[in-house]
């Protein structure tokens, strides 16, 4: 059965103090000033890399203002100072919060073409493995996993797929593997068939991937600042995909500096379609089309 998600209105703040503070007019329920946007900035960049835009501003108070209701606190000076003495679980709900998912099945579809190319120069010789760093809801894994299927069957056994995100939330919903009918419509109707199954009765409306595509699968979560990763190597193929973007210049070499030494000779990086690893030139090179290779490889 699939689960639901029930809601439920919380209280309001009441700190007057805190109100008198947000400028007249501006209908917000708790006080948001350029300091406490600072703070976040600075938290979210120590914790999850994260380089927020100046323009985001109203984007964080509208997210982090569930994190107070729920929590009842009084003002964000009060919540992020909670959060940086006590944090715990809470620091996973703060980064949850502020992290941004967007995805659709087969998106920047120009990549799987190559991604399938590539699969059938490796061939059956040995194991291929493959990480998407950045899983979200799952529906890039899981069009990793019907071209992998497409390739080589769906009973296809040297194929293993990691799939990470930062995101618990999200992860949950990938593992789960079903989407409300709308979320599949642009997929085939051949594709349809071979990889879902259609939900009926309380589950109408739903489809479901099938098991065979979800046991070359494993979900786990990953921070991308994290010293090392719990990803076997040697990997073949990275799916790193428009999450550089919310990373700085520095940031995005470091994390290219560890998916280097993971990686196959002849591996290949996936990345967003307004990526570029330019600065990163010792490490990748261009293949065209967002599609990297090892600056070593070839040497």
């Amino acid at each position: 059965m699939i689960d639901s998600v029930k809601s439920s209105a919380l209280p309001r703040s009441t700190d007057k103090s805190a109100r008198e503070q947000e400028p007249l007019g501006s209908g917000r329920e708790f006080s948001f000033n350029d300091s406490d946007f600072e703070r976040v900035r600075k938290l979210i960049y120590q914790h999850a890399g994260i380089s927020l835009s100046p323009v985001k501003k109203d984007m964080v108070y509208s997210r982090l203002a569930r994190r107070l209701r729920a929590l009842n606190k009084r003002s964000f000076t009060e919540y992020l100072d909670g959060l940086e003495r006590h944090g715990g679980d809470e620091w996973e709900r703060f980064v949850n919060s502020l992290t941004t998912n967007l995805t659709s099945f087969f998106r920047e579809p120009h990549h799987f073409p190559i991604f399938a190319d590539h699969l059938r120069r490796l061939g059956t010789r040995r194991p291929i493995r493959i990480w998407c760093s950045a899983a979200s809801t799952g529906e890039e894994p899981y069009s990793i996993a019907i071209t992998v299927a497409e390739t080589f069957g769906l009973e296809v056994s040297h194929v293993s797929i990691v799939a990470s995100d930062l995101d618990t939330n999200v992860l949950a919903t990938a593992q789960k593997g079903v989407y409300p009918i709308e979320r599949v419509e642009k997929l085939s109707p051949e594709r349809l068939r071979k990889f879902f199954l259609r939900g009926t009765g309380s589950q109408e409306g739903y489809a479901a991937v099938r098991p065979e595509l979800k046991r070359l699968i494993e979900f786990k979560r990953v921070n991308l600042l994290d010293a090392s990763y719990p990803v076997k190597a040697p990997v073949d193929i990275i799916f790193c995909r428009n999450v550089m973007i919310y990373f700085d210049k520095p940031t995005q070499y470091k994390i290219l500096a560890r998916f280097a030494p993971l990686m196959q000779d002849e591996g290949l990086l996936f990345a967003g379609h307004s990526e570029s690893f330019l600065h990163a030139a010792d490490l990748f090179k261009s293949q065209g089309k967002t599609v990297y290779s090892l600056t070593r490889a070839g040497k």
